[in-house]
């Protein structure tokens, strides 16, 4: 079975609606949510600075705020702990990321859709290398900033793991459907690459084109798993088993328990390898599942 869009797509914007876009409120709303930004961007590098002089563990948030030159709660205002205060972005990185999912046109594979959402992140890292970098030296030195930035990770997995499985008709009998599976790895896959790029980037200093190596790790992912993802059901149905899937109930029966893979890999291998791990590991954990 392949793709179909069950996610409805914008309604055109209605001459009253546009309207009340282009009124005061809307723009001072915007106003608002700029101040708003700047104020956290600005916390964000007080707190970069104590922890790099001072020491994490040493630096309270009454030091941030007063370098910050604001008050105590207007700390709290914007962040709930200095840990997050390093982090000031990912709130809104993750609604622009949701919003290339709700835009995406009807004729886009998923998965390509995923790719260019996740592209928002790297923007965001981007934007400022200097400072990302400053910040992965910290969460590698720090556990509770490292913890942080994991945290941050999974709600863009979750979103996209959501949304590629929002692209499957699930009413259709799932005897053999291997695309649940396939689409919650491939939604790994991608962040996985991201993530991958990302790190071998700040490693080097925030140095090189990104966006390249990001683009070629992004097609290493589709060549993995773009052609067989939402193929499952249409295979089963025409042709019965494939050849290479002696038998795909294994698979159905991992989805139905909620199991997880985990597969381990260095953070300085090359994409390919990682890839290889992940396929390596769906087969010996599903013989004859479906890797593609």
């Amino acid at each position: 079975m392949k793709y179909f869009r069950s996610m409805s797509q914008p309604a055109k914007t209605s001459p009253r609606a546009a309207a009340a876009s282009d009124s005061p409120e809307s723009s001072a709303g915007s106003k608002a949510a700029a101040q708003r930004l700047k104020m956290r961007r600005e916390l964000a590098a007080a707190a970069m600075e104590l922890f790099a002089t001072k020491g994490y563990e040493a630096t309270t948030v009454d030091e941030i705020a007063a370098a910050a030159g604001v008050a105590r709660r207007t700390f709290f205002r914007h962040f709930r702990s200095k840990e997050e205060a390093i982090f000031p972005d990912h709130d809104d990185t993750l609604i622009r990321a949701e919003a290339v999912l709700d835009v995406a046109p009807a004729h886009e594979h998923p998965l390509d859709t995923v790719c260019r959402g996740i592209k928002e992140v790297m923007k965001m890292y981007a934007a400022s290398p200097a400072v990302s970098v400053e910040r992965y030296r910290l969460t590698r030195e720090v556990p509770a900033l490292r913890e942080r930035e994991i945290a941050s990770v999974a709600r863009y997995e979750r979103l996209f793991t959501r949304y590629l499985l929002a692209h499957f008709d699930e009413t259709e009998p799932h005897d053999g459907n291997d695309d649940p599976l396939l689409a919650e790895v491939a939604a790994s896959a991608v962040v996985t690459a991201h993530n991958h790029v990302l790190r071998r980037w700040l490693r080097a200093g925030g140095q090189g084109d990104v966006e390249a190596q990001l683009d070629r790790a992004f097609a290493i992912v589709r060549k993995t798993f773009g052609t067989g993802i939402g193929a499952g059901r249409a295979l089963t149905a025409a042709a019965g088993p494939a050849p290479d899937r002696q038998e795909a109930a294994p698979a159905a029966a991992v989805r139905a328990q909620d199991e997880v893979l985990v597969a381990v890999a260095r953070t300085d291998a090359p994409l390919e390898e990682v890839m290889r791990t992940i396929e390596e590991a769906l087969r010996n954990t599903w013989p004859g599942g479906p890797v593609a």
